[in-house]
């Protein structure tokens, strides 16, 4: 079996499509994001979650509303600041838990041309 080829994410012409719906992350990712007083960069829906080392995560969106770090010249402003303070879920994607994520298939502009290429060829 053919072992799929990893995205490499910094070829994308694209990278503001992932962080059209925003991200969760843990409350203490949050904790340290805010201590960088972003304008315009808020958390939204906090939440219990045993998944999260703190036990709580929160949203760097409300619904499917994009991510509230995302600046108009379709950067991420923590990024710009300081990648190391990014949210894990965001350094990671498209991948969760080293698998593909499976909501590549609709934030990722490679994983969506991919679609478009198997659908072409299907018809």
């Amino acid at each position: 079996m053919k072992k799929n080829k990893r995205i490499d994410c910094s070829k994308c012409t694209s990278q503001e499509e992932c962080c059209l719906t925003g991200a969760w992350l843990d409350l203490g990712e949050a904790m340290k994001i805010l201590e960088l007083k972003i304008k315009g960069g808020d958390f939204f829906h906090l939440e219990k979650d045993d998944n999260y080392p703190s036990g709580y995560c929160t949203s760097t969106s409300v619904g499917d509303s994009r991510c509230t770090f995302l600046t108009r010249d379709g950067l991420c402003s923590i990024h710009k600041i300081d990648y190391g303070l990014k949210p894990t879920h965001c350094k990671e994607f498209p991948y969760e838990n080293n698998k593909l994520s499976p909501f590549a298939k609709y934030l990722c502009r490679v994983e969506k041309a991919k679609r478009r290429k198997k659908k072409a060829a299907a018809k």
